[in-house]
């Protein structure tokens, strides 16, 4: 059997799209997004073949002769014509409103009823969608409305009350389309502003994740389509949601407050219901999961504190190379919306699984019930006592551990905290839950030699001059905070850096940054950060890179692209990997020198999308695309011959132009031959 994805090279027109369902190519346009959207959910989510859909399939109404986007035929049908369609899809760019008397409900109507055996019909634009059932009643037929369309197998049960075997994963962008619908619903129905529309989404997807949780229950989350059609219906669904948030409630009393409410409509938390509720948010791939997740947190609750979130490529590629271990306390600084913490944690995860494998001999699609239950304790125990968060901004920290949550439930441990300010003035009530959570005594954390708490931390902190740290009682917490001279400091003439009495009048927070989470280091301990390249290459900063030569040793440098952090930023950055010295090992070093040693480097030139944020894909040298097969084990039939394209039964992908992605193995092979063990 062959498992290596298989390559080919296809050339793809500028300005074109692969279709996922048929392999014509198209113009890649805002509709046609949408509707490949909607065609990986059809063949992922709902379990429909390939061989049932058609692309652009011609209808004849009267004179007119228009092409519905996508019709679906049944199963079993011998004949693919008109009176054989079953489901028509209809996919509008998103600027096209429903209620359009040209390319509207009525449009996908019109099509529907000029099919005899049609049943079913969908129009969306991406951030709408309206479901269409065409039933007769009393001799004539007439639409209503449902929540979604029927899966593969036709079953209409589950489309109003799922239970836990009918729950799909999400893939791809699908999820991002339903959170970004949800929140634009939320937004014109609720007339909420951006930032309380998404908390009022967050609470909702807490009360999905907890009722995905009770294994054992039946799914309280859900609204049948005659309940969210109907006023009365509507406000059973309010009912049965707020029992749920107050089980929430009562569970995140660290993120909700006790008099906290579900604030939107009945009308609109039934249709955001509806949306959500489908989908399996524990089970479904944390790449999915994330992206939908940091990119609606990121365009609702960007901050004006040199906050820029940091790409998943990027988090990915940091955690793999840090290799936190399963007994290794793990922290972010300044955690944002929590991705490299989930990173963290599903690494670790991933280890813990693996050898589960080896001490069960078998895969984990295999393990038996109780295995499962021997591996989930564990994995809830790390969860629980192993990743720690701060953030200075309480909605960032509400975020960091939803996302959390989502992710096996590591929420525990975030905090509100501003992470340069002295150890001492920390609340009594953050000492107290974090000497709780390390098993620490509370009183002993008075400054930062008081604060080695972790083994690794990873972060992309606060940049910029525009938010200069000036306040003299943070800055003379630090060595970096000071003033550095470079001065000749022997008869030889040889000059270096010297720390000065005074303090400096004002520095950029990711400095001091650096020092602090030295300072919350452990011996030995791990840091990778993410860093302006001016840290690292600027003449004037050079006592930073002395400081950190006589106190670390530097383990990697990773140079990124300028386009890395776009589209918003185009800081040129680094991401730095150091593992801090002991104070015997300092003093040894004083006195005998720091011995030579091998530094791994590495310059990041393709970040897989370009400074708009479109994606870009690799190809070969002639220009044309690569593309792989996404699912090596199934057979292929058909081939592309040199005059015309036969689809295969085996869809292709294209595969991002992303060099990060490679950096952790090759750093892995370095590490063996430099004998780091970790």
């Amino acid at each position: 059997m062959n498992t290596t994805p298989e390559t080919q090279v296809i050339s793809v027109p500028d300005g074109s799209i692969r279709d996922y369902v048929d392999g014509t190519f198209r113009k890649d346009t805002p509709e046609e997004y949408v509707r490949q959207t909607i065609e990986k959910r059809l063949i992922n989510e709902h379990k429909y073949k390939r061989e049932q859909i058609k692309i652009e399939f011609g209808l004849k109404l009267g004179s007119r002769r228009p092409r519905a986007d996508i019709v679906v035929f049944p199963k079993d049908s011998l004949e693919m014509t008109q009176d054989q369609v079953w489901l028509i899809v209809e996919c509008k760019k998103e600027s096209v409103e429903p209620r359009n008397r040209k390319d509207g409900v009525e449009q996908l109507k019109s099509y529907m009823s000029a099919c005899p055996n049609c049943e079913w019909g969908m129009w969306t634009n991406g951030k709408y969608k309206e479901v269409l059932r065409k039933v007769k009643v009393e001799g004539k037929y007439e639409f209503q409305e449902y929540n979604d369309i029927p899966a593969a197998d036709g079953s209409i049960e589950h489309i109003d009350r799922p239970n836990r075997n009918t729950l799909k994963k999400a893939y791809e962008d699908n999820l991002l389309m339903v959170f970004r619908t949800c929140h634009n619903h939320i937004y014109v129905t609720d007339g909420l502003q951006k930032q309380p529309a998404f908390f009022e989404l967050l609470k909702l997807i807490f009360c999905k994740t907890l009722d995905e949780q009770n294994v054992g229950r039946p799914l309280e989350f859900y609204t049948t389509s005659g309940e969210r059609s109907y006023p009365d219906g509507q406000l059973t669904v309010k009912n049965r949601i707020s029992k749920i948030f107050e089980k929430v409630k009562r569970k995140h009393p660290q993120i909700f407050e006790a008099n906290d409410e579900i604030k939107l409509k009945p009308r609109s938390l039934a249709w955001v219901v509806s949306e959500l509720q489908p989908y399996y948010l524990i089970d479904t791939h944390v790449d999915v999961k994330g992206k939908a997740y940091e990119e609606l947190v990121g365009s609702n609750l960007r901050g004006d504190r040199g906050e820029f979130f940091t790409p998943r490529n990027i988090m990915d590629m940091a955690v793999k190379m840090i290799n936190p271990k399963r007994d290794e306390k793990i922290c972010d600084t300044s955690c944002g919306t929590g991705g490299f913490l989930v990173m963290a944690m599903n690494h670790v995860i991933e280890e813990l699984k693996s050898d589960a494998e080896k001490d069960f001999g078998k895969p984990e699609g295999q393990w038996k019930d109780h295995e499962r239950s021997v591996v989930k304790e564990k994995i809830d125990e790390i969860a629980a006592s192993n990743f720690y968060g701060f953030d200075i901004n309480p909605d960032l920290v509400k975020a960091t551990k939803m996302n959390m949550v989502m992710n096996n439930d590591g929420s525990g441990n975030i905090f509100q905290n501003d992470s340069l300010l002295p150890p001492h003035e920390w609340s009594l009530d953050l000492k107290k839950q974090l000497a709780e959570a390390l098993n620490i005594d509370a009183a002993g954390i008075k400054n930062a030699n008081t604060i080695e708490f972790f083994d690794v931390i990873v972060t992309n902190p606060p940049f910029g001059s525009k938010i200069p740290i000036k306040d003299g009682h943070i800055l003379e917490q630090f060595q970096i905070g000071y003033i550095w001279r470079n001065e000749r400091y022997d008869i030889s003439g040889q000059t270096g850096w010297t720390i000065s009495s005074d303090l400096q009048t004002s520095a950029p927070p990711e400095q001091l940054f650096i020092e602090r989470c030295l300072q919350f280091l452990k011996p030995g301990g791990r840091l990778a950060i993410v860093l302006p390249d001016s840290i690292l290459g600027n003449p004037g900063l050079g006592y930073i890179r002395h400081w950190l030569i006589e106190r670390t040793r530097i383990i990697a440098s990773i140079d990124l692209h300028a386009d890395a952090f776009q589209p918003g930023n185009g800081t040129q950055t680094s991401v730095l990997i150091l593992q801090k010295k002991s104070e015997a090992e300092i003093l040894a070093e004083k006195l005998s020198g720091v011995k030579p040693y091998n530094i791994f480097m590495a310059v990041v030139e393709k970040v897989g999308h370009d400074k708009r944020g479109n994606t870009l894909f690799k190809r070969d040298e002639q220009g044309n695309e690569i593309w792989v097969s996404e699912d090596p084990d199934v057979p292929e039939i058909g081939e592309v011959a040199e005059s015309e394209f036969t689809y295969e039964t085996r869809s292709r992908i294209r595969i991002i132009d992303d060099q990060s992605r490679e950096v952790p193995a090759v750093f892995d092979q370095w590490k063996q031959q430099e004998v780091i063990g970790w």
